[in-house]
């Protein structure tokens, strides 16, 4: 059995998809759809830069949607890989469940990349810059993570945002929170701590005004049923009924994004086989998590030809 993963924030790059777009129709008609849907030449910026601006939520929210959809469509339409025969799941990380909800037919190309926009606006509002941030924790399980968290909060928010690997976990809150966390980590018996360059602070209670903010955006949004089942973020089990969707869709914007839990899920389930579409972010994860699967990270036009080929 086969997955098809989709990664999320931090995949991005400037110059991505830039090859792809020359060598694939499908894909260069991919970015130029999203940059008609969005009125903006996000295909540019992803391909020139600059940094700073890419990195911008509400920019490398739908960038990174479109880059993997672009690798999927040249995937299905150059590649004549079709999903329902190729794969039995999906899933993505964060922003990457609406990429593998449009791979999966939930939404079309053009209200993934608003949804996206809309998404990237109301998480980078929902909290003052400053006021939140983010720290990763390596050689921490979530047991121990949670034990960080609950030492650092003082009364403050600090809860586990990421429940990534075994090995890398997560934490989001209030600056100061997560700064004591960072001081704290080592003696506490995480084996480092390393504070992300995120312009807010994802996945905790600090985000429920961007949760409200999607709620009513999906309130005017069409949810039809995934072609395969999503693994969601929030429950880590297979989901296809679209009020469910759309639901854990809104949990996920304050939840924790259960990932490890997901992966040794789909495992369990039977899956031998992961492919990221558009990242190599994904790919080390599954690896930690499922030690015998195979895992496979499709970027450029010759991995898309030569998954074609293995799996035609």
């Amino acid at each position: 059995m086969r997955a098809f993963l989709f990664p999320g924030q931090g995949s991005q790059a400037v110059g991505m998809g830039a090859e792809l777009a020359k060598a694939s129709r499908a894909a260069h008609d991919v970015f130029a759809e999203v940059d008609e849907a969005l009125q903006q030449n996000l295909s540019r910026l992803m391909r020139d830069g600059p940094d700073d601006e890419l990195r911008l939520t509400e920019n490398a929210q739908p960038a990174i949607m479109a880059h993997s959809l672009a690798v999927f469509r040249a995937l299905s339409r150059e590649g004549g890989v079709e999903l329902t025969k190729a794969a039995q799941f999906v899933a993505g990380h964060s922003l990457g469940e609406y990429s593998a909800l449009c791979a999966a037919g939930t939404f079309d190309l053009a209200t993934t990349a608003h949804l996206l926009k809309h998404r990237g606006l109301a998480m980078q509002s929902a909290v003052p810059v400053g006021v939140g941030a983010m720290a990763a924790l390596l050689g921490a399980d979530l047991a121990l993570a949670q034990k960080i968290a609950d030492a650092a909060a003082q009364g403050e928010v600090c809860t586990v945002a990421n429940d990534n690997d075994p090995s890398q976990v997560v934490l989001s809150g209030h600056t100061a929170a997560i700064e004591r966390a960072i001081a704290m980590a080592k003696e506490m018996g995480a084996k480092r701590a390393v504070s992300l360059p995120v312009s807010a602070p994802f996945h905790c209670p600090l985000m429920q005004p961007a949760a409200e903010a999607m709620d009513k955006v999906f309130g005017e949004t069409r949810f039809a049923a995934p072609a395969v089942p999503l693994y969601a973020n929030v429950s880590a089990q297979p989901e296809r009924d679209p009020e469910t969707i759309q639901r854990l869709l809104v949990e996920q914007v304050t939840a924790m994004v259960r990932w490890r839990e997901s992966v040794a899920n789909m495992a369990a389930a039977g899956v031998t086989e992961f492919v990221e579409l558009g990242g190599k972010v994904l790919g080390p994860m599954v690896k930690r998590i499922a030690p015998d699967a195979q895992v496979t990270s499709v970027v450029t036009i010759a991995d898309i030809e030569a998954l074609a080929k293995e799996i035609a």
